[in-house]
């Protein structure tokens, strides 16, 4: 057997068999990754250069933006700002049917906009909006559905920590992937709105909340202010030139420490904790993107992209049926792989494919995203799915029953999103970022 093809053996054969025995993620590919190169070169040039390729990932500048969202994200999930956001979203969605579950989408939206993280976004609201569900009558099942469904919306409404790492595998523009992210995340929200006012406008025993007085209303927007800040900040200052991406990151945690520590929700000994907790989250990405990036020099040297390209090209020449099967194998890879692991390494595989078809890749990063997305609230791995069930205090059973409206919306709308470019498209080509 040519030493290439049977490096990608080795390569592919030992990712799956290490994940089948639970090994976790990044040490399957890691180990995987390591053992293909030695087999290609030899042990002592397979090592060095397995080490070489581990540097060279993790050594952009680009990459200083995950630590700093990330802590500024925990700063943000343990500042006090859920409360305030949720209270601000009472405000704008108070009167519409299921006045409450339509909050907690708003809610979610919003704070997983902020945090940058999906299940803290489900943690932090679910914990504040089911209480108060359970108190008017809403069923906790269908309340922690709407909860876990509309979290992960965040993680598409930048700043993305997801779509940094997609940056770095697709050389594409940090700046045009969040510009991209806004209307698909924005319809996310809008569709398990859509589902909330479908089962709401039935049950009239779902009380609508009481209509604020202007002055109990401009109190509510001016406490939620400071907060949402944060976005127009950050992106603001991308998109004028400001500052860089990885220096918007330094700012957000300044600003979310100076606001955590006005709101007097963080003192000072609560530091070592917010610092240890980022450390792991980022430890995790960061070794991850190291030994991808490792993985990635064996599939090139393997031509394993090269491969899957003629293979699904072989099945089909028509770019919708194509768009089918890749929103269809990533739907699968969502529910059995956390998103970030899972972008390291099928990003490059089937970027080549949908490239040659003409597609843009910061438009193929946007659906990628909302497809892993989806798994997030896939069971059997689905960690938001878990995360809002546990908050809810129901069983999986009872919640994915109420979940598969949600579903179903959601998967339809990202073929919407997959077929039709302009919905993520158009923003960062009126800004003039593609």
């Amino acid at each position: 057997m040519e030493v290439a093809a049977l490096a990608g053996l080795v390569l592919v054969v030992g990712i799956v068999v290490l994940l089948v025995l639970g090994v976790p993620v990044s040490v399957a590919v890691g180990t995987s990754a390591a053992a293909a190169a030695i087999t290609a070169l030899g042990f002592e040039n397979g090592l060095l250069t397995s080490a070489q390729q581990m540097f060279r990932g993790i050594n952009n500048f680009s990459l200083l933006a995950i630590p700093f969202f990330v802590l500024a994200g925990v700063i943000m999930n343990n500042g006090g700002i859920a409360l305030r956001l949720v209270n601000f979203a009472k405000m704008l969605v108070g009167r519409a049917p299921g006045s409450l579950a339509q909050t907690n989408v708003a809610a979610n939206a919003m704070f997983g906009a902020v945090s940058g993280s999906a299940v803290a976004s489900v943690a932090a609201v679910g914990s504040t909006m089911g209480p108060l569900q359970a108190k008017e009558g809403y069923p906790r099942d269908f309340s922690a559905a709407t909860n876990i469904a509309s979290a992960p919306a965040g993680m598409i409404i930048p700043p993305s920590n997801l779509m940094i790492v997609y940056s770095l595998v697709s050389s594409t523009s940090i700046a045009a992937l969040f510009m991209a992210g806004y209307v698909p995340g924005v319809l996310w929200a809008a569709v398990c709105m859509v589902i909330v006012y479908l089962y709401a406008r039935k049950r009239p025993e779902l009380r609508v909340t009481e209509r604020l007085s202007f002055a109990a209303a401009l109190r509510v927007a001016l406490e939620a202010l400071p907060a949402l800040m944060l976005i127009v900040i950050v992106i603001g200052g991308i998109l004028l030139g400001f500052f860089t991406p990885t220096e918007a990151s330094c700012i957000a945690v300044v600003y979310s420490l100076v606001l955590a520590f006005v709101y007097r929700t963080v003192k000072v000994r609560d530091l070592y904790g917010i610092l240890l907790e980022s450390t792991r989250t980022t430890s995790i990405v960061m070794f991850l993107v190291g030994v991808s990036a490792v993985m990635s020099w064996v599939m090139s040297f393997a031509q394993i992209p090269q491969l899957v390209t003629d293979a699904l090209l072989s099945v089909t020449t028509n770019p919708y049926v194509l768009i089918i099967l890749i929103v269809v194998l990533l739907l699968a890879i969502g529910c059995f792989m956390d998103p970030t692991p899972a972008v390291l390494i099928f990003a490059p595989i089937f970027l080549p494919v949908v490239t040659a078809f003409g597609m843009d890749p910061v438009h193929f990063g946007i659906f990628m995203v909302m497809a892993l997305s989806i798994g997030t609230i896939t069971p059997p791995v689905g960690p938001v799915l878990f995360v809002g069930a546990r908050i809810s205090g129901i069983s999986i059973e009872s919640v994915i029953r109420r979940l598969v409206p949600f579903f179903v919306a959601l998967v339809l709308l990202l073929l919407v999103v997959a077929m039709t470019p302009a919905l993520s498209m158009w923003l960062p080509t009126v800004l003039g970022l593609v």
